[in-house]
């Protein structure tokens, strides 16, 4: 990274602090631990630096999804609940990691989540607890109050654009009940509104940008990227350091003090496995020699489906025919060249909506994700005609999966398998969800439009149906987390100061923390669990 000190492997030796990956967690991490002169910080990242342009025009997710220049371009097992489908599983590799090619949403989650982590054991992680260090690294384009800050280096913006179709859409969940809301961040997310963004000026703000670039000129940070850790190192029980791949050469960093995972829910687990600390029987199977038996790591997967239902639409201009249409797509360049705004400065969703799949429930337990467009499928050309699609997912999904390792090999991708809808409840809530949405599109606000599902069609009406149906459309939402989950149960991996059970110098700070998934996008809270991390580090130094 410019202006970062890079030292070459070759040189390497002890640092107070070795960070594995440079992602969200990893990049704010490094940040607030290197603003201790006196502590020196190593931030290792296994993918490039983050001068790629589609990294930074907010539509290049386009380009940076499914690109090994900066996604790890996983793949799920193929999935029972999906019909026998494997899907596409993006995460970041790139300085930045999945800020860098993730959908730009800044989603807190509700006041109902972190109460519950705090219920399940983890003192200090109630909505409450949590507030500031949201705040913290916030920079809320309307400023400062109780539930915003203003001071941090996240941006957090609105929307650049608009569209007719997306008013609708508001419009008619108003007259089934779902209120407008004009901020999902304020603990009930529950409401129809437009997404706020980390953007800046019509430009991705990732968090290589927002906290490596200010930390670059201090003399205790090294930033390595390259360099893909193979497995952990120990002295007994005590972590001391990492083996990792640079240019080629095999190289041991040393770490005084601790060794930091921030590598996300699927590299987090696999690197534990990989370093003889997880499930007994897995490792053995492997020939990897067991460190440490901690039964949960790499279980408790759980993910985000969303079920991509579409409506072809009349009347009304949708971004099917500007993308498609020589003309338009110059128009939108030059849109985005003298103004900064437009398509190209598109979250993939711009309207999203929090509703209950029923009033039995406390909080919303269903997410839209609203948009101007259809495609078969992610990567694929837009459909060639007008249509919009309204992407609805479970926020508290029954389903668990798992992430394990193949083989003893660091280079070859773990197994990926979330389960989903493979519950009952899981899977009637799909049904419900997909029901609720074709009331939406029914409401006298659409009528104009003339909306007509064709995916995933309105021949499936049953329960069973709408389930199978589900399993045709659902795609993930890339939203994994819980893989080293936080708690005092059998199956935690770290404790309340994500410090690894039974281990010492040892810590994980990513999404794979998580004890339940938030209700929403998850970058925001991933960052959240950085910043509070930083402060514990900071804490345990001084103790």
């Amino acid at each position: 990274m410019a202006g970062s000190k890079h030292t070459e492997a070759s040189e390497l030796g002890e640092f107070d602090y070795v960070i594995v990956g440079a992602g969200t967690a990893g990049c704010a991490l490094a940040n607030r631990l290197s603003a201790d002169p006196d502590q020196s910080v190593l931030l290792l990242e296994a993918g490039g630096k983050d001068n790629y342009i589609w990294i930074h025009v907010p539509i290049g997710y386009l380009y940076t999804q499914n690109n090994k220049r900066t996604d790890w371009c996983f793949k799920t097992e193929a999935e029972d609940g999906l019909n026998g489908r494997a899907l596409n599983y993006p995460r970041g590799r790139v300085l930045g990691g999945c800020s860098s090619i993730n959908g730009m949403i800044y989603m807190r989650g509700q006041a109902r989540d972190y109460d519950r982590w705090r219920q399940l054991g983890n003192t200090g992680w109630s909505w409450d607890d949590v507030q500031p260090h949201f705040k913290r690294s916030e920079d809320f384009f309307g400023g400062a109050d109780d539930m915003h800050g203003a001071d941090g280096e996240w941006r957090v913006e609105e929307q650049r654009l608009s569209w007719e179709i997306l008013d609708a859409f508001r419009e008619a969940a108003a007259e089934v009940g779902i209120p407008k809301t004009d901020d999902f961040n304020r603990g009930n997310n529950e409401g129809c509104g437009y997404f706020h963004v980390n953007q800046r000026n019509g430009f991705r703000r990732n968090t290589a940008q927002a906290f490596l670039k200010p930390a670059r000129g201090r003399a205790n940070l090294t930033v390595l990227t390259g360099a893909q850790a193979r497995k952990l190192c120990f002295e007994a029980k005590r972590a001391t350091g990492v083996a990792l791949r640079h240019k080629g050469a095999e190289v041991v960093v040393r770490a005084r003090r601790e060794v930091i995972l921030a590598t996300g829910a699927v590299a987090t687990p696999q690197m534990l496995q990989l370093s003889g600390i997880g499930p007994g029987a897995l490792l053995q199977e492997f020939g990897i020699p067991v460190r440490h038996i901690l039964p949960g790591v790499g279980e408790n997967l759980q993910d985000h489906l969303q079920l991509r239902t579409a409506y072809k639409v009349r009347n009304v201009k949708t971004m099917n025919e500007r993308a498609n249409s020589l003309l338009g797509r110059a128009g939108m360049g030059l849109e985005y060249i003298l103004f900064r705004r437009g398509p190209l400065t598109m979250a993939p969703s711009q309207l999203g909506a929090f509703v209950k799949s029923d009033e039995s429930r406390e909080t919303p337990d269903l997410q839209y994700h609203v948009q101007p467009l259809s495609l078969p499928k992610f990567g694929e050309p837009l459909d060639p005609f007008p249509a919009m699609t309204a992407s609805v997912c479970n926020l508290r999904p029954e389903s668990r999966g798992h992430i394990r390792i193949k083989s003893p090999n660091p280079f070859e991708a773990p197994a990926i398998k979330p389960n989903y809808l493979s519950t009952p409840g899981d899977r009637k809530i799909a049904a419900a969800a997909i029901r609720l949405t074709r009331r939406i599109m029914a409401a006298p606000a659409m009528a104009k439009y003339h909306p007509d599902e064709f995916r995933p069609g309105v021949d499936a009406q049953s329960e069973d149906d709408l389930a199978k149906a589900a399993g045709d459309i659902g795609t993930t939402i890339f939203h994994p987390v819980g893989t080293a989950k936080m708690g005092q149960d059998d199956m935690a991996v770290v404790d309340e100061r994500l410090r690894v059970r039974g281990m010492t110098g040892l810590r994980i700070v990513d999404a794979s923390v998580m004890p339940a998934i938030t209700s929403g996008n998850t970058n925001a809270p991933t960052l959240m669990i950085a910043e509070k991390a930083a402060e514990m580090i900071r804490e345990d130094r001084r103790a």
